[in-house]
């Protein structure tokens, strides 16, 4: 059987580690070309080693996706090496809590920079250099079971998240009689690094040990567990491929059943 990405360039941000990188991983191992972007200057030590395996199948950028400029320079060097982006992996964004009291300007200002601003305008740049070139692509945004529902203490993320779902609806509506299908992933709870800092956050205004969120939500999946990255990647493969061609505008609850639509 042929790989369901065959050459296939996939842009892919916040991919230095965590689920972009699980992604781009699965991505690669599906025959794609793989432009892996996020925040830093060089990639990290993961991102490097995958790169290392699949040297003429990917490369990094370093790119800010709430910079004009830097999105466009992104989009530059992804073109100059692999040409037009055929899917895009929109996956770079950041996580704060607080009291709804006690929630600050600057929390609110970052994440709608990152998760929603940083989120529109790199989908925006993929999807007019997809109707320039005639290319009946794929948009995966990353959402969140955050975006399905409010949490006292994560306010924001929540609405970053479902900001995402509704930029994916109307995108998706707006790229249709394009061929363009563009579709969001919700994970639920997902061990990544992230968590190191999501846990100790939940452990300052819960008033918990470091360690005692994370083990409890968990535990309250009703598959029992938290997901892997690679679990976000198997659903990110099938929404890049030919086998999702009839799917668009949706956004695919992988969190083990913790949400239900």
């Amino acid at each position: 059987m042929n790989p369901r990405l065959d050459n296939r360039h996939a842009l892919l941000t916040g991919a230095a580690g965590g689920i972009g990188l699980a992604v781009a991983e699965g991505f690669l191992g599906e025959g794609a070309l793989c432009t892996l972007t996020d925040i830093g200057v060089q990639p990290s030590a993961e991102a490097s080693a995958l790169i290392a395996r699949h040297p003429d199948r990917a490369q990094y950028l370093q790119a800010d996706v709430t910079q004009a400029a830097s999105i466009e320079a992104m989009m530059a060097g992804a073109h100059r090496r692999f040409g037009t982006v055929e899917v895009l992996f929109n996956n770079a964004a950041v996580f704060d809590l607080a009291p709804l009291l006690e929630s600050s300007e600057a929390s609110y200002e970052r994440l709608f920079a990152v998760n929603v601003k940083g989120m529109f305008f790199v989908m925006q740049a993929v999807l007019k250099g997809m109707v320039d070139a005639g290319v009946r692509g794929s948009v995966i945004n990353l959402a969140s079971q955050a975006g399905r529902r409010g949490e006292a203490l994560v306010s924001h993320y929540c609405a970053t998240k479902a900001a995402v779902i509704s930029y994916t609806q109307s995108a998706a509506l707006a790229m249709a009689p394009h061929g363009i299908r563009v579709n969001g992933i919700a994970p639920g709870v997902v061990d990544t690094p992230m968590w190191a800092n999501v846990d100790a956050l939940f452990a300052r205004y819960e008033n918990l040990a470091i360690g005692e969120k994370k083990k409890a939500v968990g535990l309250a999946v009703p598959l029992g567990r938290m997901g892997e990255p690679s679990d976000i990647a198997g659903a990110a493969i099938f929404l890049a491929s030919d086998e999702a061609r009839y799917i668009t505008a949706q956004t695919l609850n992988v969190d083990g059943g913790n949400v239900m639509s």
